[in-house]
């Protein structure tokens, strides 16, 4: 008898071992297949696609490495001024750069400071390219600037100018610049047209 019911339990523990070990292996996999798909979105979503020529824009965000230093290492974001905010650096200007000329503009800042510093800046969210009207126009705001245009069509976009616009001084910022802009001139065709930068801002008096 005893003979028996060792024979019996070997044939149940044979039978069942095949089954627990094919669903700890399948769930094994799902688990680790779970955590390497996040890990890859992570990876993907951590660094916008942008060429090396990509100048960045207002509302950009980026992460900026200092090497072996976590307190200078940041998360920002390009202000509407264009500049962003580090501790030593203080103030950089950001939109108009490639990421490339915004790291040698940190690392001259910090070598104040630091000896020799070590600077990575990644590109983390791009913000689609806008220009700005404001003023006397009839629908003042932002715009996507899509392709190439003028100051002509973004006030046109702007539902034109107000009664009380001052046609022959207008104003087009960008970044420190300031470029005049002759309202009646372009429409007459006695001036180039000026075409507009992501971050510019036309103002009309």
């Amino acid at each position: 008898m005893k003979r028996l019911l060792t024979s019996l339990s070997l044939g149940v523990l044979l039978s069942t071992a095949p089954a627990a070990l094919a669903q700890s292996t399948s769930t094994a996999p799902q688990a680790v297949g779970t955590a390497g798909a996040g890990a890859r979105d992570t990876a993907t979503t951590a660094k916008a696609p942008v060429s090396a020529d990509y100048k960045l824009v207002p509302g950009d965000k980026l992460r900026v490495e200092v090497y072996k230093d976590a307190q200078l290492s940041q998360n920002v974001q390009v202000r509407p001024d264009g500049k962003i905010t580090l501790p030593l650096a203080n103030d950089v200007v950001a939109a108009g750069r490639t990421p490339t000329e915004l790291r040698d503009a940190i690392v001259t800042s910090l070598k104040t400071y630091i000896a020799n510093p070590t600077v990575t800046v990644m590109v983390v969210e791009t913000v689609p390219p806008v220009i700005y009207v404001t003023g006397e126009v009839n629908a003042a705001g932002p715009q996507q600037l899509v392709g190439k245009i003028d100051v002509i069509q973004a006030i046109a976009t702007a539902k034109g100018l107000t009664d009380f616009a001052n046609k022959k001084n207008i104003t087009i910022r960008r970044g420190s610049q300031l470029i005049n802009f002759n309202y009646n001139d372009a429409v007459r065709g006695n001036a180039a047209p000026v075409y507009l930068q992501p971050g510019d801002t036309i103002i009309v008096r």
